[in-house]
Parts: structure tokens; sequence; C-alpha cells
């Protein structure tokens, strides 16, 4: 008799604990090299590739094809809106690692998720970006993010999911905490 894999909102359940299981007796397991190409088009438009990664021990080879994001700036800022500016693009990337471990974490837990929707907004002075002044920023002075969550569970198992998530999301963590960075140019 085959077994029915355990399915909680979309997510392989008994995937993921055996996943997590081979980590814990692997530990070099866990070890991720994400890589994505990006060249520039014209004016404020450019195109990034991404495709290939290492992850669990190998080189991954699931994707055929790449995929492909266009950027771009909004007229105001000298583009043709050909895709979205790289500002946005790191809010969507919040956004969408928020949503994966909602959804992963909740489904771990035992929560059964009926929706989930986020809502971010971020504010940034263009006098950092422009280079006229050197107290401001050229990044974003803050993101405000409202997460609507709608579970029968009950509302502290959610806020406990919340937290969760909070403390263990790579891209919030990316965004809240300095990364070093290594600069290379070539010619």
């Amino acid at each position: 008799m085959a077994t029915v894999a355990v399915i909680q909102n979309g997510v392989n359940v008994d995937q993921m604990t055996a996943t997590i299981n081979a980590i814990k007796d692997n530990p070099d397991l866990a070890r991720f090299k994400f890589r994505s190409t990006t060249e520039w088009v014209d004016g404020g438009h450019s195109r990034t590739k991404i495709q290939s990664f290492y992850g669990a021990g190998q080189e991954d080879t699931s994707r055929a094809q790449p995929f492909i994001l266009e950027g771009d700036e909004p007229p105001v800022l000298l583009g043709e809106n050909a895709g979205p500016n790289a500002v946005e693009t790191v809010l969507c990337g919040l956004a969408s690692c928020l949503s994966v471990g909602v959804a992963y974490n909740a489904a771990a837990l035992g929560i059964e998720l009926e929706s989930l929707s986020f809502d971010l907004e971020g504010e940034i002075d263009l006098h950092g970006f422009l280079g006229l002044s050197d107290k401001v920023r050229p990044g974003y002075q803050n993101i405000r993010l409202n997460c609507r969550m709608k579970s029968d569970a009950p509302r502290e198992r959610i806020e406990e999911l919340w937290k969760l998530v909070q403390r263990t999301s790579p891209v919030l963590d990316i965004i809240s905490n300095p990364v070093p960075v290594s600069l290379t140019l070539e010619r």
C-alpha cells in the first residue's frame, strides 16, 4: 500500500521533514550559493538571468531555461517602464521570502492558511542616490510591511508563527543587517 504525502498549504510536509533531517545529519547540505547575471540594455533598462545554483551538496540542474527579470525605471526617473526598478524588486524579494516562510512554517506547525497577502511601502530620498547629500543614505530610509493572514488557528498560534518567520527570513535578515559585499571592476 502506497503512502500518501502530507500536504499542507501546498507544502509537502514529509519532504520538508526529510530535508530538515538530512541537514541535521549532514550540515554541509545547508550551504547554498545563488547566482545571477545582469546585463545593461539601455538607459535604466537591465536584464537579469537566473538559472543555476549550488545547493544540497551539488549543482542544481532543475531549471532547463533561465528566469529573465527585466529592470528599469519609471519615466519620472528617466526610464521606459520595461520592468520594476531595483528598489521595487527588493520589496518583491522581501514579500516573496516572507510568503515562503509563512507557508512553510505554518505547514510545519500544522496551521492551515486560508489566505496570505502583503502590502509594502518603502521611502527613499533621492538626495543620497543623486549624490546631492552625504547625510542621506541612497537606499530605503524605512520599509513598512503589512501582512494579512487568514486562518482558523487561534490568534496566539498565528502570532507565534509570525515571530518565527521574522526570526528566520533570509531576505528580512539581509535587509535588516549589514552583509559583506565584495565589488570587483573588470575592463
